[in-house]
């Protein structure tokens, strides 16, 4: 092994732990979407397929008050609700991408509305990123402009002046069905 290959993973590690003993000392909690999830839709998350929620009783909208006004990470898809050009004003926060406008729409616990604390610059529909801030319970809905017309989406949470970053991958997120008409969404990006 090289030196500049150890001196890389040393400096790798470093800042890895650097970010997680300051998000520790901000109080900021690192989510995943099955937490934006009640206990009793459990269920739905052993098959892999949140959509699933909507078809439940409640219809995916029981909420989980245990983070409520908590400052959270969530990492997810970003779909814009309000933009101009490449500046993104307001977004949904999505766990899959095509979620919304190509597939089903996700249950409203798992679609968090987006305000950034400035205006976020977005290259493509359904970025990944990582989204930092105070997560408060509560429905919304929001307009979609999508290909096919005006789609109305309900979400579950709200995350206001929140920062935004770019992340490469976002953990937790489903596999879709290999029959799939989107599967081809699976596939990593070299």
């Amino acid at each position: 092994m090289s030196n500049r290959f150890k001196s890389g993973t040393i400096m790798a590690t470093a800042l890895l732990a650097s970010a997680i003993a300051a998000s520790a000392s901000t109080g900021t909690t690192h989510i995943f979407w099955k937490d934006l999830r009640p206990a009793t839709q459990a269920a739905a998350e052993s098959v892999g397929l949140p959509m699933i929620a909507a078809k439940m009783p409640d219809r995916g909208e029981t909420l989980s008050l245990d983070l409520q006004d908590k400052t959270v990470q969530l990492a997810g898809y970003a779909l814009p609700v309000d933009r101009d050009g490449d500046l993104v004003y307001q977004f949904l926060l999505v766990p899959w991408t095509g979620a919304c406008s190509h597939m089903p729409t996700p249950p409203p616990n798992q679609i968090v509305l987006v305000t950034p604390a400035q205006p976020y610059r977005m290259s493509e529909a359904y970025q990944p990123v990582s989204v930092t801030g105070a997560l408060r319970p509560g429905m919304e809905k929001s307009q979609l402009f999508i290909l096919d017309g005006v789609s109305v989406i309900q979400s579950g949470y709200t995350v206001r002046k929140a920062e935004v970053v770019n992340v490469g991958a976002v953990p937790d997120t489903i596999t879709l069905p290999v029959n799939s008409p989107w599967s081809f969404l699976n596939k990593k990006k070299n």
